[in-house]
C-alpha cells in the first residue's frame, strides 16, 4: 500500500476509535518494546559497574563498528546487559541461511515448499543463532576477563553466568520479534533495532547542541549539521519510496475495453531500492565479525594483543580501505538480496500464464531479459545511494569532529521501518472499514 495513499486519504477518528483490533494491536506492540527497554537496564551479573562505564566511554562512544553495534543495541552493548547481543547474532545467522540457500540444492528445495519450508528454515535459523551467539558471548566473556583492570568480580564463573545470561537474552527477543510480527504492526525485529537507535537520538541531538553551546564547534557548524539531517531523511524518504513503473497489458482486458468495459491500468512497480536496509545491516554484521574475534585475540599475551590491535586499526572507521570494503559489501548484497526477492524468469512466466505483456517486448526469456536488465540499473542506484547514505556519518565525522546519528543505516532503518509500520495501520484500518461496510449490507439484507 502505497504511503501517499495514507496521506491522501481522509480517515476519521471515529474510524481510529472502532478500529479495536488495530488498537489491541498498537498497544501489543508498545508494551513489547517498553519491555525490550527495560531489558536494556538489566545487567550481567558479575561485573563492576563502574568500570563497565569507562570501558564504553573508551571504546563505545566513537563512531566506529563497536559504537554501531552499540547503537543498534540501544546502548546494551555498553552497559553489558543481558540484551547486550542484541539481534546482531540473528541477522548474521539469517545471512548464512540466505547465502547457504544458493549454495545447497536441498534448502533451496526446503525454501519453495510454502509455510512448511519457511517454518523449518526458521528453525535452522534460530539453531544457527544460538552457534553464533554462544560464540561471540564467550568471546566477550573472554576479553573482560582477562583485560587489564578486569571489571569481573567473580573470577572464572563469570563466563557460566555471561555465556547463558545473553544467549537467552537474544534469543528472547528472536521471540520478542517474533510476537511483535504476529500479533502486533510492523516488522518485530525491525521494530527492535529501530526502538534502540531512536534511543539514542535525544542524547546525541542534546551533545551537538552542547558542543555548540560550549564553543567546541561553531554555531553555523550546528545549523550545519541539523540541515544536513535534514536534507537527508528527505532524500532518504524520496529514495525509498522511488520506483519504477513497468507498463503491463492484457489483451483479454484491452478487448473489453473496446466493448465499453472498464480497465485498471496495470503496471508492475519496480523499486530502486528493492533490497531495503538489508545490505547495510548484512554489510556491518559481517565488519563486526572480526571486531568479536578481536575480543578472544586480545585475552592472550603480548603478540596476540598486537595482532588484536591491528585488527582493531585494520576495521576503524573513516578510513579509505574501511570505506572501500564497506561499499564492496553493500553493492554486492545489493545484488544478491534483489536476486532472492524477485526473479525476473519465474515473474515473466507468471505474465505469460495470465495472458499478459510488456508493450514491444515478446512473451517468455524477452520479458525475463527486459526485466532483468531495469532491476540492475535500479540496483545500481539503490547500492551507490545507500553507500553515500551510510558513509555520510564518516564525512562528517572527519569534518565537524561530532558522531553524526543522522546518517547511515539508521536513518536507512528509522525511515523503512516507519514507512513499513505506517502502511500496515492504513492497512489495518481499511481491512476494518471493508467488514464495517458488508456487515452493514448482511444487515439490511443486500448481501446474502
Amino acid at each position: 500500500m502505497a504511503l501517499d495513499s495514507f496521506f491522501s486519504q481522509k480517515i476519521s477518528a471515529e474510524t481510529l476509535s472502532k478500529a479495536s483490533d488495530l488498537k489491541e494491536r498498537i498497544i501489543f506492540t508498545l508494551l513489547a518494546l517498553f519491555v525490550y527497554r527495560i531489558g536494556t537496564y538489566i545487567p550481567l551479573p558479575g561485573l563492576d559497574p563502574a568500570i563497565i562505564e569507562e570501558l564504553a566511554k573508551r571504546y563505545l562512544s566513537s563512531a566506529g563498528i563497536l559504537g554501531m553495534v552499540n547503537m543498534f543495541s540501544g546502548g546494551a552493548l555498553g552497559r553489558m546487559t543481558v540484551f547486550a547481543l542484541n539481534l546482531m547474532p540473528y541477522i548474521s545467522a539469517s545471512i548464512v541461511m540466505q547465502l547457504m540457500t544458493i549454495i545447497s540444492p536441498t534448502l533451496e528445495a526446503l525454501k519453495k515448499e510454502g509455510a512448511v519450508g519457511r517454518q523449518k528454515m526458521n528453525q535452522y535459523t534460530r539453531c544457527l543463532t544460538i552457534v553464533v551467539c554462544t560464540f561471540q558471548a564467550y568471546g566477550i566473556s573472554l576479553y573482560l576477563m582477562n583485560m587489564p583492570g578486569t571489571p569481573v568480580v567473580i573470577g572464572k564463573l563469570f563466563p557460566l553466568i555471561s555465556v547463558p545470561s545473553l544467549v537467552c537474552g537474544t534469543m528472547f527477543l528472536v521471540w520478542l520479534g517474533e510476537q511483535m510480527t504476529s500479533r502486533g504492526v510492523g516488522n518485530g525485529s525491525s521494530l527492535l533495532i529501530f526502538a534502540g537507535i531512536v534511543a539514542n537520538m535525544p542524547a546525541s541531538i542534546a551533545n551537538i547542541i552542547e558542543l555548540g553551546r560550549a564553543g567546541a564547534i561553531s554555531i553555523m557548524s550546528v545549523i550545519v549539521i541539523f540541515s544536513v539531517a535534514v536534507a537527508v531523511i528527505v532524500f532518504v524518504v524520496y529514495m525509498e519510496r522511488a520506483q519504477r513503473r513497468v507498463t503491463i497489458n492484457y489483451p483479454q482486458r484491452q478487448a473489453m475495453m473496446q466493448q465499453g468495459k472498464i480497465m485498471d491500468v496495470n503496471h508492475l512497480p519496480l523499486k530502486i531500492n528493492s533490497a531495503g536496509v538489508i545490505p547495510p545491516i548484512f554489510a556491518y554484521s559481517l565488519m563486526s565479525l572480526p571486531m568479536f574475534l578481536v575480543t578472544a585475540l586480545g585475552a592472550g599475551g603480548t603478540g596476540e594483543n598486537e595482532i588484536a590491535s591491528a585488527i582493531v586499526s585494520f576495521f576503524s572507521r573513516g578510513g579509505i580501505l574501511f570505506s572501500f570494503i564497506l561499499v564492496s559489501l553493500i553493492i554486492f548484497f545489493s545484488f544478491f538480496y534483489t536476486a532472492v526477492v524477485f526473479n525476473p524468469t519465474e515473474t515473466a512466466d507468471n505474465l505469460k500464464k495470465a495472458g499478459g505483456f510488456i508493450p514491444g517486448v515478446r512473451p517468455g526469456q524477452a520479458t525475463a531479459e527486459y526485466l532483468d536488465y531495469i532491476l540492475t540499473r535500479l540496483t545500481v542506484v539503490g547500492a551507490l545511494y545507500m553507500s553515500a547514505v551510510c558513509l555520510l556519518p564518516d564525512i562528517m565525522n572527519a569534518k565537524f569532529g561530532v558522531h553524526f546519528i543522522f546518517g547511515g543505516t539508521g536513518i536507512l532503518i528509522i525511515v523503512g521501518v516507519t514507512i513499513d509500520t505506517i502502511s500496515q495501520i492504513y492497512t489495518h484500518i481499511l481491512s476494518h472499514q471493508y467488514r464495517g461496510v458488508l456487515r452493514k449490507a448482511e444487515k439490511s439484507g443486500k448481501l446474502r
